[in-house]
């Protein structure tokens, strides 16, 4: 396949390429989409200011996250049920470690932790707040036997119901009846059909990191319904599990600056300002207006991470600006993987250096260590600052 020029060109061969039902469980949001939408659209709201002499001639982009040195300031986020591709999360997982990232591993994913651990050597584990404590230790545990470096927990998923434009039709499991439904889908895209076909694959709505490896993986469907049924957690119960992790730990999640206090009190290691991609409380707005209060309280005591909205290397280099250790991408990746596997992903990763580097050359500076609100045009009322108050 020739070159992908953008994140946005990988969405249109991913829409191409997918079933129709498929393609949709990629762009989910929830009933309007105001915050889905104000993801992407914030950054649009933020513009740079340029320098055209004493440019350096090379551009530093390492950093160092979650005790992992990685090659610039990107992690793949873990994002559940990657099954547009027969290989999923491993196929990102090898691209990862291709680009030197760290990649995150949803404990809803279509693949197992010893298997994308085998492909990468910096998996960072996601759990739910789901089934009891001593299930979560033992998920935790296996993780860390399987080679995984850190911890992510998903805290910013709450019981959003609709989208106004549909929400996807997606079975609860590959059987002869739902075959026979998608299957006119399925014959529309002839290439994805024959890739899986290929592989002697069909794909997989399992989620086998769920329960321990010698049980029965449940059905994504049947994951989520034992994540309903658990009693979210207090601040003392987050305090708890982190606990139980002896090595780094991320809460993804936090918007408010109250709550990013409290995490650092529970002794966490990072926070991800992110609202889920907009598929939660749909309203919340876009995670690039939140993140500079957050990252003002708490930056100087934990890293700061962003989850939202990133489609182009310009827009890690604005989140690193109003001050984020790093970004984690989610719909880009799987977008790469859709149209072209994992050198599909590959090519995202390729597209969100260059775009960062050319960011650094614009503005003139060798680093992203340089970089500060000082290189951006910020709009009057841009920022949403939650969780303020006198006596936060």
């Amino acid at each position: 396949m020739k070159w992908i020029e953008t994140v946005a060109e990988a969405q249109r061969l991913a829409k191409k390429r997918l079933p129709k039902s498929v393609y949709s469980a990629l762009i989910a949001g929830s009933e309007r989409g105001t915050t889905l939408e104000d993801n992407t659209g914030a950054f649009a709201e933020l513009g740079f200011q340029p320098r055209v002499a004493g440019h350096s001639a090379k551009r530093d982009m390492a950093t160092r996250v979650m005790g992992q040195d990685i090659s610039m300031p990107v992690i793949i986020s873990p994002t559940g049920v990657q099954a547009v591709d027969p290989d999923g999360e491993v196929a990102v997982a090898r691209a990862a470690a291709a680009r030197g990232i760290a990649v995150g591993l949803s404990s809803f994913a279509s693949k197992s932790v010893e298997e994308v651990a085998a492909a990468s050597p910096q998996v960072l584990f996601q759990i739910y707040w789901l089934g009891s404590k001593d299930e979560m230790v033992a998920r935790m545990v296996r993780a860390k036997a399987a080679g995984a470096v850190g911890i992510i927990l998903t805290l910013d998923w709450s019981f959003s119901y609709g989208r106004d434009w549909g929400s996807p039709q997606i079975p609860e499991t590959m059987n002869l009846a739902a075959m026979l439904k998608f299957g006119p889908e399925a014959a529309l895209r002839p290439k994805w059909l024959y890739k899986f076909a290929k592989s002697g694959k069909i794909p997989d709505l399992k989620a086998p990191n769920v329960l321990p490896s010698d049980q029965v993986a449940p059905t994504f469907f049947g994951a989520y319904g034992m994540w309903q049924a658990t009693e979210p957690p207090a601040w003392e119960d987050i305090a708890w599990l982190r606990a139980q992790w002896d090595g780094p730990f991320m809460i993804k999640g936090v918007s408010r600056v109250d709550d990013a206090k409290k995490a650092v009190d529970a002794g966490v290691s990072a926070i991800s300002v992110s609202n889920h991609g907009g598929n939660n409380l749909d309203g919340t707005p876009g995670v690039i207006r939140a993140l500079p209060a957050v990252a003002d309280a708490v930056g100087d005591q934990i890293e700061v991470l962003l989850d939202g909205g990133i489609r182009r290397g310009s827009d890690v280099v604005k989140a690193v600006a109003l001050g984020a250790r790093a970004v984690m991408i989610g719909r880009a990746s799987l977008w790469g993987l859709a149209a072209n596997g994992q050198a599909g992903v590959e090519n995202v990763l390729d597209i969100l250096r260059m775009g960062i580097d050319s960011g650094l050359l614009g503005l003139g500076h060798s680093s992203i260590a340089d970089l500060s609100p000082d290189d951006l045009v910020i709009p009057d009322g841009f920022y949403r600052p939650l969780g303020v108050t006198q006596h936060s």
